[in-house]
């Protein structure tokens, strides 16, 4: 059983042609009581997450919280991972976070991240990218993250 299998529910997408679930299996962890139903495309040397925001994710502005934008490029790093590398992501670990906020993300969108690998070695992976919604750019990112280590 791969680490995708136990951990992630990573399948096609019926009605949505290219898109794979990106969904934690324990519904009881961040993943999913927070952020929601989240999905996945491999767009050329790129991946792209996708979740749909609700009242839940806003701030008192009516805008999307900074805080759920922030999760939402820290997981994407990871579906990057998988998704782009073929490297397990469960147990790997983000160091480093970059983010600049550009724009706010509004309500009624599909909020993106948008990731691609800059450089793989042995026990890293340098990630960077953009969270839009369509032609609106919300954040721009670079992250490094540490591979998991075999047990």
């Amino acid at each position: 059983m791969s680490e995708v299998d136990r951990f992630f529910r990573y399948q096609p997408i019926e009605d949505r042609p290219g898109w794979y679930t990106w969904d934690i299996i324990d519904q009881t962890r961040f993943n999913h009581l927070v952020m929601g139903p989240l999905m996945v495309r491999v767009e050329g040397d790129r991946c792209r997450l996708r979740m749909q925001p609700e009242r839940k994710h806003s701030n008192l502005q009516d805008m999307i919280h900074g805080a759920v934008t922030l999760a939402l490029i820290d997981i994407s790093l990871f579906a990057a991972m998988r998704t782009l590398t073929g490297n397990e992501g469960a147990r790997a670990v983000t160091l480093e976070l970059s983010t600049q906020f550009i724009g706010a993300g509004v309500m009624d969108r599909p909020l993106d991240s948008v990731v691609e690998v800059l450089r793989e070695t042995g026990r890293m992976l340098f990630l960077r990218g953009q969270v839009e919604q369509g032609d609106h750019l919300v954040a721009a990112f670079s992250g490094l993250v540490r591979k998991a280590i075999s047990s």
